[in-house]
Protein backbone atom coordinates (compact mmCIF):
# COMPACT_ATOMS: atom_id res chain seq x y z
CA UNK A 1 0.00 0.00 0.00
CA UNK A 2 2.72 2.60 1.09
CA UNK A 3 4.51 1.67 -2.25
CA UNK A 4 1.35 2.76 -4.18
CA UNK A 5 1.43 5.89 -2.30
CA UNK A 6 4.79 6.56 -3.23
CA UNK A 7 4.20 6.17 -6.67
CA UNK A 8 1.02 8.28 -6.87
CA UNK A 9 2.56 11.18 -4.52
CA UNK A 10 5.78 11.06 -6.15
CA UNK A 11 4.06 10.90 -9.66
CA UNK A 12 1.96 13.84 -9.08
CA UNK A 13 4.46 16.78 -7.04
CA UNK A 14 6.35 15.96 -10.22
CA UNK A 15 3.95 17.47 -12.88
CA UNK A 16 3.15 19.80 -9.91
CA UNK A 17 5.91 20.92 -9.40
CA UNK A 18 7.33 21.50 -13.15
CA UNK A 19 6.89 24.77 -13.47
CA UNK A 20 9.66 25.31 -10.47
CA UNK A 21 11.65 22.63 -10.92
CA UNK A 22 12.52 23.66 -14.78
CA UNK A 23 13.18 27.31 -14.19
CA UNK A 24 15.25 25.98 -11.31
CA UNK A 25 17.36 23.56 -13.57
CA UNK A 26 17.97 26.64 -16.22
CA UNK A 27 19.25 28.77 -13.79
CA UNK A 28 21.58 26.12 -12.42
CA UNK A 29 22.72 25.63 -15.80
CA UNK A 30 23.78 29.10 -16.96
CA UNK A 31 25.07 30.13 -13.48
CA UNK A 32 27.24 28.79 -10.33
CA UNK A 33 29.68 25.89 -12.25
CA UNK A 34 26.82 24.98 -14.87
CA UNK A 35 26.10 21.20 -13.24
CA UNK A 36 22.11 20.91 -12.95
CA UNK A 37 21.88 17.51 -10.56
CA UNK A 38 24.53 16.28 -8.26
CA UNK A 39 24.35 12.55 -8.02
CA UNK A 40 25.54 11.48 -4.58
CA UNK A 41 25.99 7.42 -3.42
CA UNK A 42 24.26 6.73 -0.28
CA UNK A 43 22.96 3.96 1.48
CA UNK A 44 19.17 2.23 0.80
CA UNK A 45 17.39 -0.80 1.63
CA UNK A 46 19.10 -3.69 2.09
CA UNK A 47 22.64 -1.71 2.43
CA UNK A 48 22.75 -1.10 -0.97
CA UNK A 49 24.11 1.79 -2.64
CA UNK A 50 21.93 3.93 -4.93
CA UNK A 51 22.94 7.67 -7.20
CA UNK A 52 20.34 9.90 -4.51
CA UNK A 53 19.48 12.99 -6.81
CA UNK A 54 19.64 16.24 -5.55
CA UNK A 55 20.36 19.90 -7.54
CA UNK A 56 23.63 21.10 -7.26
CA UNK A 57 24.02 23.96 -4.98
CA UNK A 58 28.13 23.41 -3.99
CA UNK A 59 31.23 23.29 -6.06
CA UNK A 60 32.19 20.25 -7.56
CA UNK A 61 35.22 19.23 -5.43
CA UNK A 62 33.31 20.03 -1.93
CA UNK A 63 33.28 16.69 -0.77
CA UNK A 64 37.52 16.86 -1.20
CA UNK A 65 37.33 20.22 1.04
CA UNK A 66 36.51 21.53 4.57
CA UNK A 67 33.84 19.42 6.07
CA UNK A 68 33.67 17.13 3.25
CA UNK A 69 30.08 15.84 3.68
CA UNK A 70 29.11 18.18 6.06
CA UNK A 71 27.57 20.97 5.54
CA UNK A 72 27.82 24.08 7.80
CA UNK A 73 25.46 27.36 7.84
CA UNK A 74 27.07 29.55 5.86
CA UNK A 75 29.70 26.87 4.17
CA UNK A 76 31.32 28.92 1.58
CA UNK A 77 31.47 25.83 -0.57
CA UNK A 78 27.64 26.36 -1.08
CA UNK A 79 27.04 28.71 -4.25
CA UNK A 80 25.15 31.67 -4.16
CA UNK A 81 21.67 30.52 -5.68
CA UNK A 82 22.50 27.12 -4.25
CA UNK A 83 22.16 28.93 -0.73
CA UNK A 84 18.03 29.91 -1.42
CA UNK A 85 17.62 26.22 -2.82
CA UNK A 86 18.62 24.56 0.75
CA UNK A 87 16.71 27.38 2.83
CA UNK A 88 13.58 26.31 0.83
CA UNK A 89 14.66 22.55 0.64
CA UNK A 90 14.14 22.64 -3.05
CA UNK A 91 17.61 21.05 -3.83
CA UNK A 92 15.54 18.15 -2.18
CA UNK A 93 13.09 17.74 -4.45
CA UNK A 94 14.73 15.58 -7.66
CA UNK A 95 14.88 12.75 -4.93
CA UNK A 96 11.15 12.57 -6.18
CA UNK A 97 12.85 10.56 -8.90
CA UNK A 98 14.24 8.18 -6.34
CA UNK A 99 10.67 7.71 -4.82
CA UNK A 100 9.31 7.08 -8.50
CA UNK A 101 11.48 4.55 -9.86
CA UNK A 102 12.09 2.59 -5.87
CA UNK A 103 14.98 3.69 -4.71
CA UNK A 104 13.38 5.34 -1.78
CA UNK A 105 9.99 6.00 -0.29
CA UNK A 106 8.47 9.43 0.45
CA UNK A 107 8.86 9.05 4.07
CA UNK A 108 11.60 6.78 5.38
CA UNK A 109 15.00 6.72 7.46
CA UNK A 110 17.19 9.59 5.75
CA UNK A 111 19.52 7.66 3.21
CA UNK A 112 23.31 8.28 4.32
CA UNK A 113 26.88 7.83 3.01
CA UNK A 114 29.15 5.12 3.22
CA UNK A 115 30.92 6.70 5.70
CA UNK A 116 28.05 8.70 7.92
CA UNK A 117 26.00 5.20 8.23
CA UNK A 118 28.83 3.68 9.13
CA UNK A 119 28.80 5.66 12.34
CA UNK A 120 25.70 3.41 13.55
CA UNK A 121 26.00 0.56 15.37
CA UNK A 122 26.17 -2.65 13.84
CA UNK A 123 22.71 -4.16 14.70
CA UNK A 124 21.11 -0.18 13.84
CA UNK A 125 22.33 -0.61 10.51
CA UNK A 126 20.60 -3.57 9.92
CA UNK A 127 17.53 -2.25 11.19
CA UNK A 128 17.56 0.70 9.33
CA UNK A 129 19.06 -1.19 6.14
CA UNK A 130 15.96 -3.21 5.97
CA UNK A 131 13.47 -0.20 4.64
CA UNK A 132 13.72 1.69 1.87
CA UNK A 133 14.81 5.50 3.04
CA UNK A 134 12.51 8.12 2.74
CA UNK A 135 12.67 11.76 0.81
CA UNK A 136 11.70 12.68 4.55
CA UNK A 137 10.76 11.13 8.43
CA UNK A 138 11.47 11.03 12.14
CA UNK A 139 14.82 11.99 11.76
CA UNK A 140 14.27 14.96 9.26
CA UNK A 141 12.05 16.24 10.60
CA UNK A 142 13.60 16.53 14.32
CA UNK A 143 16.91 17.61 12.36
CA UNK A 144 15.01 19.43 10.01
CA UNK A 145 17.68 22.56 11.22
CA UNK A 146 21.11 20.27 11.36
CA UNK A 147 23.32 22.99 9.55
CA UNK A 148 23.05 25.56 12.06
CA UNK A 149 23.61 22.61 14.48
CA UNK A 150 27.04 22.24 13.07
CA UNK A 151 27.44 25.69 12.29
CA UNK A 152 29.24 26.77 15.39
CA UNK A 153 30.97 24.04 16.25
CA UNK A 154 34.73 23.70 17.18
CA UNK A 155 35.07 20.17 15.48
CA UNK A 156 31.47 19.41 12.94
CA UNK A 157 32.49 16.44 11.94
CA UNK A 158 33.40 14.73 15.94
CA UNK A 159 30.14 16.46 17.17
CA UNK A 160 28.27 14.88 14.42
CA UNK A 161 30.02 11.33 15.10
CA UNK A 162 29.47 12.02 18.78
CA UNK A 163 25.79 13.61 19.22
CA UNK A 164 23.73 13.66 15.96
CA UNK A 165 24.51 10.31 14.70
CA UNK A 166 24.10 8.09 17.93
CA UNK A 167 20.82 10.09 18.26
CA UNK A 168 19.39 10.07 14.64
CA UNK A 169 20.17 6.37 14.57
CA UNK A 170 17.10 5.55 17.81
CA UNK A 171 15.07 7.89 15.68
CA UNK A 172 15.47 6.09 12.53
CA UNK A 173 15.10 2.70 14.11
CA UNK A 174 11.95 3.82 16.14
CA UNK A 175 11.04 4.76 12.65
CA UNK A 176 11.50 1.23 11.28
CA UNK A 177 10.02 -0.69 14.55
CA UNK A 178 6.64 1.84 14.08
CA UNK A 179 6.19 1.86 10.42
CA UNK A 180 2.84 2.05 9.01
CA UNK A 181 0.97 4.21 6.56
CA UNK A 182 -0.67 6.46 10.03
CA UNK A 183 2.77 7.12 10.60
CA UNK A 184 3.93 7.51 7.00
CA UNK A 185 1.07 9.96 6.73
CA UNK A 186 1.67 11.94 9.61
CA UNK A 187 5.15 12.65 8.72
CA UNK A 188 3.72 13.86 5.35
CA UNK A 189 2.19 16.40 7.36
CA UNK A 190 5.19 17.23 10.09
CA UNK A 191 7.14 17.60 6.93
CA UNK A 192 5.09 20.56 5.38
CA UNK A 193 4.81 21.82 8.69
CA UNK A 194 8.83 21.97 9.57
CA UNK A 195 9.29 23.70 6.61
CA UNK A 196 6.90 26.24 6.81
CA UNK A 197 6.90 26.72 10.56
CA UNK A 198 10.53 25.28 12.06
CA UNK A 199 9.82 23.94 15.38
CA UNK A 200 12.09 21.10 16.60
CA UNK A 201 10.03 20.08 19.03
CA UNK A 202 6.90 19.07 16.80
CA UNK A 203 7.84 15.54 16.61
CA UNK A 204 8.30 15.15 20.46
CA UNK A 205 4.76 16.56 20.61
CA UNK A 206 3.13 14.42 18.37
CA UNK A 207 4.91 11.15 19.02
CA UNK A 208 4.82 10.39 22.85
CA UNK A 209 7.31 7.61 22.93
CA UNK A 210 9.78 8.98 20.85
CA UNK A 211 13.64 8.90 22.23
CA UNK A 212 14.64 11.79 23.73
CA UNK A 213 18.35 13.57 23.49
CA UNK A 214 20.35 14.02 25.98
CA UNK A 215 23.00 16.48 26.82
CA UNK A 216 24.53 18.66 24.68
CA UNK A 217 22.48 17.80 21.77
CA UNK A 218 18.95 18.70 24.22
CA UNK A 219 20.50 21.87 24.68
CA UNK A 220 20.65 22.41 21.19
CA UNK A 221 17.74 20.93 19.62
CA UNK A 222 15.74 23.29 22.10
CA UNK A 223 17.93 26.19 21.60
CA UNK A 224 16.36 25.52 17.62
CA UNK A 225 13.03 26.00 18.22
Amino acid sequence: MIRIFDIVLSLAALIILCPLLLPVALILRFTGEGEVFYIQERIGSDEQSFGLFKFATMLKNSPQIGTGTITVRNDPRVLPVGRILRKTKINELPQLLNVLIGDMSVIGPRPLTQNHFMHYAPEMRKTIGSVRPGLSGVGSIVFRDEERLLSDKEDPKNYYRTEIAPYKALLEVWFVENRGLWLYLKCIVLTIWVVINSSSNVASAVFKDLPQPQGQLKLDLEGSS
